[in-house]
C-alpha cells in the first residue's frame, strides 16, 4: 500500500456547472480512502470512474493517454480535466508505477514502436513487452505481454477497462497476475472495470460511482454481479422479455 488516499479539494472549484465538475459523485465526495492493494472502481458509462482514475494517473506524473513518467507522447486531449482538483495522500511516496488506458493502448504500442526505432537497439526497448512489438501480437496478447514484462514490484498500477482485449480465460490468468504481484503487499493497484470476473479478486476493495456519492459495495451487490448471475440463471426468461412484441 503507497496511495492512502483521495481528496477532492472542493475549495478548489468555482463551479459544479461544467464538466468534470458536473459528475455527480464530483460535488458530494470528500475522499476516497484507500486500504487495500487492489481497489476496484465501478459504475455505469459515465459516472466519472475513469475520469477519477485519470486524475490519478495526472497526479502520479504518468502519461494520461497510457505509460509512465518515462513516457512522453502527443495524443489529442490527452490532458486531465479534474487533476488539478484532487490531493493524493502517500506512506511513502513512489514513483514507480503505469497508467493502462485500453481506448488508447493502440497509440502508446505506437510510441513504443518509435522510441524503439530512435533507440537502435529494439531488443532491450521491447524485453518489457514480450520481446517483440505490441503491433505484432494480438490485443489479448499484447495486453497479457505488459502485465507480465511490464509490471514489477514497489510500484502503482492504474488501469482502465484491462478486460477490453481480455477474454474469460485470459481475464483468470490475470488474476493470477494481480495475486503474484500483491500477495507480498507491495504493489498496488487501482482499477476501473465493468468485468464480474476481475472483480470477483479476493480481498478487493471496490468503489461505485453510481449514484451522486461514492461508496464502497459488496461484489455481490454490483449490477455487474446481479446482471450477469440473473441473466446465466434465468437466460430464457429474460431473453422472452427482451424480445417480446408489445405491439397490438
Amino acid at each position: 500500500m503507497f496511495l492512502k488516499r483521495i481528496t477532492i479539494q472542493h475549495d478548489q472549484i468555482d463551479t459544479y456547472g461544467r464538466y468534470p465538475f458536473s459528475i455527480p459523485f464530483v460535488r458530494k465526495t470528500e475522499r476516497i480512502d484507500l486500504s487495500k492493494g487492489v481497489t476496484f472502481l465501478v459504475g455505469e458509462n459515465g459516472s466519472g470512474k475513469s475520469t477519477m482514475l485519470e486524475a490519478i494517473a495526472d497526479k502520479c506524473g504518468f502519461h494520461t493517454a497510457g505509460g509512465s513518467r518515462n513516457n512522453v507522447y502527443d495524443v489529442h486531449e490527452s490532458a486531465s480535466a479534474l487533476g488539478d482538483y484532487v490531493r493524493l495522500s502517500w506512506l511513502p511516496k513512489i514513483t514507480n508505477g503505469f497508467f493502462l488506458r485500453a481506448e488508447s493502448f493502440y497509440q502508446f504500442a505506437t510510441h513504443i514502436d518509435e522510441v524503439a526505432l530512435e533507440d537502435g537497439k529494439p531488443e532491450q526497448v521491447y524485453a518489457s513487452y514480450g520481446g517483440k512489438s505490441l503491433h505484432h501480437q494480438s490485443h489479448g496478447e499484447s495486453f497479457l505481454s505488459l502485465f507480465t514484462n511490464r509490471f514489477r514490484k514497489k510500484a502503482i498500477y492504474l488501469l482502465d477497462e484491462p478486460e477490453a482485449a481480455l477474454s474469460p480465460q485470459r481475464q483468470l490468468a490475470f488474476l493470477r497476475i494481480l495475486h503474484d504481484l500483491t500477495v507480498q503487499g507491495d504493489t498496488q493497484f487501482i482499477i476501473a472495470t465493468h468485468s464480474p470476473i476481475l472483480l470477483g479478486f479476493p480481498k478487493a476493495d471496490i468503489f461505485s460511482f453510481d449514484g451522486d456519492k461514492i461508496k464502497k459495495t459488496d461484489y455481490e451487490d454490483t449490477d455487474h454481479y446481479q446482471v450477469i448471475s440473473y441473466f446465466i440463471n434465468n437466460r430464457e426468461k429474460l431473453l422472452r422479455e427482451l424480445f417480446k412484441d408489445d405491439s397490438p
